[in-house]
């Protein structure tokens, strides 16, 4: 198995999938839809995708989970240790211009401004690293992952800089092949899409199944139909797995009140959602 990722060596995307499987194949894609579009045609290819992340919220993939509907395997939070890292030699004094991704620079915006940096927005934490690596300037940071600072030979100035401390991020695994675990005793999610029939209190009538039959739902997000203002499609999770009647019953009676509806994965539980 080969996991692909947006971004290049050393993005936390990368991370994480050396996180969950030690000696995996990684390969990098210059887009979010490149990961999706290799996912789909090869059932022996992965991507691991963010989803979204604790402090910033959606990382805005949503229109491509609508567009190829790729099955969900597994969830993963991975914790997002941001690092200000620089060329060999320099020291946290000297930086003046610290370069990263949006949400990155985002995530340390108290570091940022305590020491007085310059934040440049660029395409993605481990490119900044990589473009100072180039640049070999002791005045310019990066705001990036450890892994970054190791591939590129760089040196950590200051770690774990992030606002906030338990910064984590929703990585999913989602490939080509449907494939549904065996409900046991352990706790399951179970992903979908879907879009409503277009009447009058939609919405209510179609989420109504959910409450009576008792199913916790743990998000709910819409997203406008391509090139419309009035359609929506929606992105659900739910607590429970798709052999219990209960979502059974509910995923049902959701039916009833769509135009569309996909079932995108049954899925193990991350630990991290008994922490919370």
């Amino acid at each position: 198995m080969k996991i692909v990722y947006q971004g290049i060596s050393g993005s936390y995307s990368e991370s994480c999938a050396k996180k969950m499987y030690p000696n995996i194949e990684t390969e990098s894609c210059k887009t979010f839809d490149e990961c999706f579009e290799k996912a789909s045609i090869d059932s022996n290819t992965k991507a691991i995708i963010p989803e979204s992340n604790k402090t910033t919220g959606n990382i805005g993939v949503e229109y491509l989970i609508f567009k190829y509907r790729l099955n969900i395997y597994e969830e993963y939070f991975f914790p997002i240790n941001h690092n200000l890292i620089g060329i060999k030699g320099s020291k946290l004094s000297e930086i003046k211009d610290v370069y990263s991704h949006a949400q990155a620079l985002s995530q340390a915006s108290q570091f940022i401004k305590k020491n007085d940096l310059i934040g440049n927005v660029r395409a993605d934490t481990a490119g900044s690293a990589k473009y100072i690596a180039t640049k070999k300037d002791r005045t310019k940071g990066a705001i990036a992952s450890s892994l970054s600072a190791k591939i590129y030979n760089l040196q950590i100035l200051s770690e774990n800089i992030q606002d906030d401390k338990d910064n984590f991020t929703r990585f999913l695994i989602m490939g080509k092949e449907i494939i549904q675990p065996e409900k046991d005793n352990k706790k399951y999610i179970t992903s979908f899409l879907f879009k409503l029939r277009d009447k009058p209190a939609a919405l209510y009538s179609a989420l109504s199944g959910f409450a009576i039959n008792g199913v916790n739902m743990t998000k709910l997000q819409s997203f406008p139909e391509k090139n419309s203002f009035s359609s929506f499609f929606f992105l659900c999770d739910i607590d429970g797995h798709l052999d219990e009647k209960k979502i059974k019953n509910s995923l049902e009676e959701l039916a009833f009140h769509c135009e569309d509806m996909h079932v995108l994965g049954v899925y193990k539980a991350h630990e991290f959602r008994e922490k919370k």
